[in-house]
């Protein structure tokens, strides 16, 4: 037997009791619709999404919107509407050409439409939906919960927040403004921050929501769970820190990273499960309903997917019986 299989087997018999995880609808339902959409930002919730998860950028006149970066040609028309809006800028250290949300006016952004980012998924909704501001998200979401009776929540991830400050536009006080219309900014509020920069910090005085570190490249120590802890309410690793894969995709015992976190007193929310073979290891036999039950079984909290869809019927399927 291997060493991956032992492993889950022993996490799978000490786990048999593990609720579903929170279903996070990544940028929506970005499996089936473009992302950052309210049209997916509805179909994850009616799909069976617990939250959902607007990228958040800023435009020239200080409005969030919802888009996965501040570089919006790969998502929207941007580029054929605006030609001349074409720049060349340094984010986070690395050059980018392209057309940027903090270039454009709120009513500019408006007469943008999104299209599908990836090239294998389908472009047939390309052209329909317009880009949402922050407070559009929140005012659905709020709406769906009324809808499907059930509270659905709001994810927002701070991006590029250092550069954003930068440049005169900083995302902090505005997210918390935005909360703060909807009468959201408040402990029981069903809201999540996330940022993979230090800004929590910052955040943390000022708001009782619940804050996410995010996190990728290394397994953090104890000393730096501990550290987190002391702003934040749990941890967004990318999913290679909780089940490690070699460069074939195949996949290596799972790491102790999900006990530790919740024993320095931390959530879990792993990103992100996608269906499409280009993100499924070759372990899972093209079954994406065995990924998420893995992760399931190791005691996450949450799971970020672009397929609510998929984790839904993931966590109906029976158990096997008894023997």
């Amino acid at each position: 037997m291997s060493r991956f299989l032992a492993a889950m087997i022993m996490a799978i018999a000490g786990s048999a009791a593990m609720a579903d995880p929170l279903i996070i609808g990544h940028r929506g339902a970005a499996g089936h619709r473009p992302e950052h959409t309210l049209a997916g930002y509805r179909l994850a919730a009616e799909m069976g999404a617990d939250y959902i998860e607007p990228d958040l950028v800023s435009t020239k006149d200080g409005v969030l919107i919802a888009r996965h970066e501040n570089e919006i040609a790969s998502t929207t028309d941007a580029a054929g509407k605006f030609p001349d809006r074409k720049r060349t800028k340094t984010i986070d250290g690395t050059s980018i050409t392209g057309w940027f949300s903090e270039d454009f006016t709120l009513a500019e952004i408006k007469t943008l439409r999104a299209r599908e980012r990836l090239d294998f998924r389908s472009h047939a909704w390309d052209g329909q939906f317009a880009v949402p501001t922050f407070d559009d998200v929140i005012e659905l979401a709020q709406q769906l919960g009324n809808e499907l009776g059930r509270p659905i929540g709001v994810y927002p991830e701070t991006k590029h927040p250092t550069y954003f400050r930068g440049v005169g536009l900083p995302l902090e006080d505005r997210v918390l403004s935005a909360l703060d219309r909807h009468g959201w900014n408040t402990a029981s509020a069903p809201v999540f921050i996330q940022s993979f920069e230090t800004n929590l910090r910052e955040i943390r005085p000022r708001t009782k929501v619940k804050l996410i570190q995010l996190l990728e490249g290394k397994v953090p120590t104890d000393e730096e769970l501990r550290t987190i802890r002391a702003y934040a309410d749990g941890i967004g690793p990318s999913t290679r820190l909780v089940i490690p894969a070699a460069a074939d995709g195949t996949l290596l015992a799972p790491t102790d990273l999900v006990a530790r976190a919740h024993a320095a007193g931390l959530l879990v929310h792993v990103w992100t499960l996608r269906s499409e073979p280009a993100f499924l290891s070759p372990f899972y036999n093209g079954d994406v309903g065995v990924e998420f039950r893995r992760f399931r079984d190791l005691g996450v909290d949450g799971i970020f997917t672009d397929f609510p869809d998929a984790a839904v019927r993931a966590f109906h399927v029976p158990p096997p019986p008894s023997r």
